[in-house]
């Protein structure tokens, strides 16, 4: 008779027994941890939703007729979410927001109003506002739909973003959309990225659809400077995107030059409470000061001659590029690809009977809806800024051709830069292999 010993027998079972018992107890707990973490994300079906959260720039939902950007708590009136969408007319007129609680797996419905932006120069889609009124629960994620539905699996989810602000990570923004093309315009596009820089900009953000090879380098080293912020803009993937302000310059398409608006209101939301000022304006235009050297020290002079403003217009200039002068023309390397900006220095006499356009520096926190060359809602006024003061510095094809050189106005501004400028640019230059 085998004799049991008692240090290998626990509750009566053998070692290979107490093994099993072990890994069950194990595995057990390890399923009950799972179960714990899903079901502390929102959401009916809490684990499915948690790999429906999208993360893409550009979300269609089902019909195509919505198609969400991101959703930003805006805590300015009262507690409430701010989806920024583009929708298709007059189609969507009736929408709901649910918002996804943390204490648990509750989920609650509120029906939103859509405030649509005023400006979409007659195409069939443009920019909305989806306005959530934010239940009293605690929620990090919202979904959108057409209709007050139970089961919303199927449905993407959105985080909520700015629910916590955090103190200014910089103090100028620039705002660029949107970059599509091929274009190869390398040197204008760094020196205008080294001007942000001379001129006080910590951060550029760019809406990029499409670019060159050349601009794409150029991009990967500012991103790796951390100096410029790149979000994927690939509206074309669902609507036919024109280059045009107006439908009847191209029928076809359904959204105005690569659904900018749209762009600028993101980036407008997007860098609310991380930038005291936010730019906007386009890759080959500069907001110029006159009688300042950096952005910080007009702004101090700005805000005392104009409080409590929430836009500055800057007022346009056309700087045709293929008018230039022979100062600093062996400042760069003649294998850099592009226009010398430092040797464009004459812009266009203002046309008759025409409005001119202009770009803005705003305080973010002070604006609801942004446009192209205003602000179409604000909490405060706007103010065009004199033109002795700051111009916009854009440099591009001439819009009105056959000017004699007599006939443009010289401004040599830019000029003031130019030591520290071509420093800095050949230093990129040197970096990118340009010799």
């Amino acid at each position: 008779m085998r004799r049991c010993q008692g240090r290998h027998i626990i509750f009566g079972h053998s070692p290979m027994d107490n093994m099993k018992g072990y890994l069950t107890v194990l595995m057990l707990s390890v399923i009950f941890m799972i179960s714990t973490y899903y079901h502390r994300i929102p959401g009916k079906e809490a684990g499915p939703r948690y790999w429906n959260i999208s993360t893409d720039t550009i979300t269609p939902l089902e019909n195509n007729k919505i198609f969400v950007i991101s959703a930003y708590y805006d805590g300015r009136e009262s507690r409430r979410v701010r989806v920024l969408t583009v929708i298709k007319g007059e189609d969507v007129t009736e929408l709901y927001c649910r918002f996804y609680c943390l204490n648990g797996s509750k989920s609650v419905p509120v029906k939103a109003t859509i405030e649509v932006h005023s400006k979409w120069f007659d195409f069939h889609y443009g920019p909305a506002d989806v306005i959530c009124p934010m239940p009293y629960c605690h929620s990090h994620h919202i979904s959108i739909h057409w209709s007050d539905i139970e089961n919303t699996s199927h449905i993407p989810m959105f985080e909520i973003k700015n629910l916590q602000p955090q103190p200014f990570s910089a103090t100028f923004t620039v705002c660029i959309s949107t970059m599509f093309g091929k274009q190869e315009n390398v040197l204008q596009f760094i020196q205008t990225m080294e001007m942000y820089r001379l001129l006080g900009a910590q951060k550029v953000v760019i809406y990029k659809n499409g670019c060159s090879k050349a601009i794409g380098q150029v991009l990967d080293y500012y991103v790796s400077e951390g100096i410029v912020e790149i979000v994927p803009w690939p509206i074309d993937k669902y609507l036919r995107t024109s280059d045009a302000w107006y439908p009847s310059m191209n029928p076809e398409n359904q959204i105005g030059y690569y659904g900018q608006i749209a762009a600028l209101s993101d980036c407008l939301y997007r860098n609310m409470y991380k930038s005291r000022y936010v730019t906007f304006n386009d890759m080959d235009e500069i907001i110029l000061p006159r009688l300042h050297k950096t952005w910080d020290a007009m702004m101090d002079t700005l805000e005392k001659d104009y409080p409590d403003t929430a836009v500055y217009l800057i007022e346009n200039h056309y700087y045709p590029n293929t008018i230039t002068v022979p100062d600093f023309e062996t400042a760069f390397p003649k294998s850099v690809p592009g226009i010398n900006i430092l040797q464009v220095i004459h812009y266009e006499p203002e046309r008759p009977n025409t409005y001119n356009n202009h770009k803005m520096i705003v305080n973010p926190r002070k604006v609801i809806q942004i446009s192209v060359h205003s602000a179409s809602k604000t909490y405060r006024p706007s103010v065009d800024v004199p033109n002795h003061i700051v111009g916009l510095h854009h440099c591009r094809t001439p819009v009105t051709p056959n000017l004699p050189q007599t006939s443009l106005i010289k401004d040599t501004t830019i000029w003031k830069y130019n030591s520290s400028l071509i420093t800095n640019v050949n230093t990129v230059l040197r970096q990118l292999n340009y010799h």
